[in-house]
C-alpha cells in the first residue's frame, strides 16, 4: 500500500514539473512577443536613382561671405529637373538639381547656383557640400561632394583640411511636406565620410522613437508617418551598436507632414 501511494506521488510531481515547464515556455514567449512589437513605420530601399557618374564638384573657395564651387560633369547640371523626377514620388524641388552645403550640424541650404552667399560665423567648422538631384538624393561618389574642417575668419575659410573621422551627416527629411505624394513616402537620406556600412559600422535611426538598424548606405522610403511634427535621430554606432565617438553623432531633425487642402 505505501509503494502505492508512493508511485501516486511521483506521477503527480512529475505532472506538476510538466506544467511548471510548458507554462515557464509560455511566459518566456509572451515576453519575446512583448520586447518586439509590430513597429509603425516601414524603410524600404529607394528604387535606382538616375546616375551621374562624372558629376564632381572639383573646386570650393569661400571669400568675403560668398562660395563658388567649380562644379563639373558631362550629364550633371545645376537648376534643371532629374529626369527620373516624376516617377520617384516623392518632394521634389521645382528649381531642379542643386548642392546641399551643411554646416557642422545645421540643416543643409540648397543651393541651385555654383556661386551664392552665405554667412559662416568666425570659428573652426564642420563643412560638407555634396551635389544633389532635384528630389533632393545625394550622389554618393568621392568626387561629388567636398568634406572639410576649415578655419573661418572675416568671412572667408583661413585653414581647411580634408575630414579624417568617420563621421555621419543627415540630410533629409527636412522642412514641411506638403500634399499625398510628398507624405505618404518620405526619403530618408545622409552622407557618410571615411565610413563603410557593413558589421563593424551601422546607421540607427529612430523615427519618432523607432528604432530602426541600417547596414547599407542608400536613401530610404519612410512610410506611415503621420500628419503634423515627426523626428528623425540618426547615430553612427559600432558593430556592438553603440554610438561612435566621433564628431557631431548624433543628430535629430524634426519635420512636418500636412495635408494640400486642395487635394
Amino acid at each position: 500500500m505505501r509503494a502505492l501511494s508512493l508511485f501516486f506521488l511521483l506521477a503527480l510531481l512529475a505532472v506538476g514539473c510538466q506544467n511548471s515547464g510548458a507554462s515557464a515556455e509560455t511566459e518566456e514567449a509572451s515576453e519575446e512577443t512583448q520586447e518586439a512589437p509590430a513597429q509603425k513605420f516601414s524603410l524600404t530601399a529607394f528604387t535606382p536613382s538616375a546616375e551621374f557618374a562624372d558629376a564632381a564638384i572639383e573646386s570650393m573657395e569661400y571669400k568675403d561671405g560668398t562660395f563658388n564651387f567649380g562644379v563639373g560633369g558631362s550629364t550633371y547640371e545645376l537648376g534643371v529637373q532629374t529626369p527620373d523626377a516624376e516617377a520617384k514620388m516623392c518632394a521634389n524641388s521645382a528649381k531642379g538639381q542643386h548642392i546641399h552645403l551643411i554646416v557642422d550640424n545645421a540643416p543643409y541650404a540648397a543651393k541651385y547656383e555654383a556661386s551664392f552667399e552665405h554667412e559662416v560665423a568666425d570659428g573652426e567648422h564642420y563643412l560638407l557640400a555634396f551635389l544633389s538631384r532635384s528630389y533632393h538624393e545625394s550622389i554618393k561618389t568621392g568626387a561629388a561632394h567636398v568634406a572639410k574642417k576649415v578655419t573661418v575668419e572675416g568671412k572667408a575659410i583661413t585653414a581647411e583640411a580634408d575630414v579624417q573621422d568617420p563621421m555621419l551627416f543627415y540630410s533629409r527629411p527636412k522642412g514641411n511636406y506638403v500634399g499625398k505624394v510628398a507624405t505618404e513616402k518620405v526619403m530618408l537620406d545622409f552622407y557618410l565620410s571615411n565610413v563603410t556600412l557593413g558589421n563593424d559600422y551601422k546607421v540607427k535611426a529612430e523615427i519618432n522613437g523607432e528604432e530602426h538598424m541600417i547596414d547599407t548606405w542608400q536613401p530610404y522610403y519612410i512610410e506611415g508617418l503621420p500628419m503634423g511634427e515627426n523626428t528623425v535621430t540618426l547615430t553612427l554606432v559600432d558593430g556592438a551598436g553603440n554610438a561612435v565617438d566621433a564628431p557631431l553623432n548624433p543628430v535629430s531633425r524634426t519635420f512636418t507632414l500636412a495635408a494640400d487642402p486642395t487635394e
